[in-house]
């Protein structure tokens, strides 16, 4: 049997194994329960940051903050465009009347990702306090996506991620990637809920993210697909 054969035949082995993880996981019909958050919007103080923003207002929420958004739309009326419900793995696009976004969420988790994405002013809602998403938040998401191609380039050895969860499971994705990665030894993780403080279990350096495109965020050692070229 020639190299070439052997080659091919061990990846087909390699690439069946996955399947003794229950993958019929990744087909079950998921039940969604709505969930709103209890937050008392104080709306005098929205009146007031309505000086600070500016006209042709696109207003995102994540969706336990929607009943919030509409009451800030209301106040908001004569600057909001455009309402839009994003997720942490969604890549939103905007019209070029656009000119800055109004965020309402938890943390800085999309904000930052969105300032930097779409480069528009972008302005965060959360506890009734207003504030914008700075130059020096957007270069140091830069500074760390950096770092984590760099640790790719250097890694011999990669682990590739895949979710379960529905919007966010690419198998296909991934398989067709360890294919291409010709100088690098790969090992494929599928799993429900992905925890990078397992990372240091595996004694890997870098981890290829197929899953939820704001992993990025919480760790230097993660590198989106789609910011690598093979």
């Amino acid at each position: 049997m020639s190299k070439g054969r052997r080659e091919a035949i061990n990846r087909e082995r390699s690439e069946r194994n996955i399947f003794n993880f229950p993958i019929s996981l990744l087909f079950m019909k998921p039940l969604f329960i709505p969930a709103k958050v209890k937050f008392q919007l104080d709306e005098e103080k929205i009146k007031s940051f309505s000086k600070e923003l500016p006209d042709n207002l696109a207003l995102a929420y994540s969706v336990q903050y929607e009943d919030v958004a509409a009451k800030v739309q209301q106040i908001l009326k004569n600057k909001v465009t455009k309402m839009i419900q994003v997720l942490g793995c969604s890549k939103p696009a905007f019209s070029k009347n656009i000119q800055a976004i109004l965020l309402i969420s938890d943390g800085k988790f999309h904000a930052v990702s969105l300032a930097q994405e779409t480069k528009l002013p972008v302005y965060l809602l959360e506890n009734n306090q207003l504030t914008k998403i700075s130059k020096k938040n957007i270069e140091d998401l830069e500074k760390k996506q950096k770092a984590s191609y760099v640790k790719f380039l250097n890694a011999g050895k990669v682990g590739i991620l895949i979710s379960t969860k529905s919007g966010q499971q690419n198998l296909k994705k991934a398989l067709d990637f360890k294919r291409k990665m010709k100088n690098k030894s790969s090992y494929l993780f599928i799993c429900n809920n992905i925890d990078a403080h397992e990372f240091q279990n595996f004694g890997l350096s870098s981890w290829v993210n197929t899953a939820c495109r704001r992993l990025d965020l919480e760790n230097s050692s993660i590198i989106n697909i789609d910011d690598i070229t093979l």
